[in-house]
């Protein structure tokens, strides 16, 4: 009565193009990893650390720490990126938190509120003197004063 299908896989494997994906209408409390892609159109409470590409739709609501390679945002973002390569906020993206990433494209109508660290930071230059090079002669006399 049945026909065996052939084409079906006999095994378990994941294939190597395979995205995982939270959809709209599923709500997540908790940490994700991921050893692959994923795209978020639901709702994520937590930690989401990815090896690969994050995709946040325009329905995606991310509160939390995201850390991957790179990450796309359509949606929604409360909390801190970490993007070891791109981080690119689409023209419909809300990203309230701070972003460190080595390069990061945003689009026109894009709303970022934050600060955004990019590439190495250079650390602070001490003159002979002991102060920072940035600091004013009025900075150095309330110093002086204050001794």
């Amino acid at each position: 009565m049945f026909k065996k299908n052939n084409n079906m896989s006999k095994s378990n494997d994941v294939p190597s193009s395979a995205v995982n994906l939270i959809c709209d209408g599923t709500n997540i409390k908790g940490d994700v990893r991921a050893s692959k892609d994923i795209r978020i159109d639901g709702f994520l409470n937590g930690t989401l650390n990815v090896n690969g590409k994050v995709v946040v739709g325009s329905t995606g609501v991310i509160e939390g720490r995201i850390e991957s390679k790179t990450l796309d945002i359509s949606g929604k973002v409360e909390g801190t990126i970490k993007a070891s390569e791109l981080v690119n906020l689409k023209s419909t993206a809300i990203v309230i938190g701070d972003i460190i990433t080595d390069k990061i494209s945003i689009e026109p109508g894009a709303k970022f509120t934050g600060s955004c660290k990019m590439g190495d930071t250079p650390a602070k230059k001490v003159h002979a003197n002991g102060y920072n090079k940035n600091e004013t002669r009025h900075e150095e006399k309330t110093k002086q004063g204050k001794n």
